[in-house]
């Protein structure tokens, strides 16, 4: 069978979940390549280390959090917001996308291509804007998820 040069070939089994410890729920890729709109380009290993190095960046953000709301009982994060949205608590939907947008953001930053071209050069513009963009809406969600505001302004 041949592939299009860009699409590795696909096989039958779907890649394991990334689990995330007891507190954090797993990662499916195929949930989280549909999410971010991953096409075939980037291969399972690639994606699977931009969504490893993404959590770990928010767990460590929110280890503080977590423990606090680990000491009060919680033993996940579904339990720490009741409030449910299409059957999935507001803190999961949350943590997913802090979770989703930190790796769309690696990965943008990584795949810039390689033309050097004036072409090229607007194409890593535009992956440097939206990687830029994909950091504020992980900040964002990390904010959410912690009740915090989004923006904090000091007057000098």
């Amino acid at each position: 069978m041949i592939y299009p040069s860009n699409q590795p070939a696909t096989t039958s089994m779907p890649a394991p979940a990334i689990q995330c410890g007891e507190f954090w729920p797993a990662i499916p890729l195929t949930d989280a390549r549909e999410q971010m709109r991953i096409d075939g380009t980037v291969t399972d290993q690639r994606l699977r280390a931009a969504l490893i190095e993404a959590a770990a960046s928010v767990n460590a953000e929110l280890s503080t959090w977590r423990r606090a709301h680990q000491a009060a009982g919680k033993t996940e994060l579904a339990q720490v917001d009741p409030e449910q949205i299409d059957g999935k608590s507001v803190a999961v939907h949350r943590w997913f996308r802090a979770v989703h947008c930190l790796a769309g953001a690696i990965l943008a930053e990584r795949y810039r291509g390689f033309d050097s071209s004036g072409k090229g050069d607007k194409r890593a513009e535009v992956a440097d804007q939206s990687a830029d963009d994909l950091r504020r809406d992980g900040r964002w969600a990390i904010a959410d998820l912690q009740a915090k505001p989004r923006t904090v302004v000091e007057l000098i």
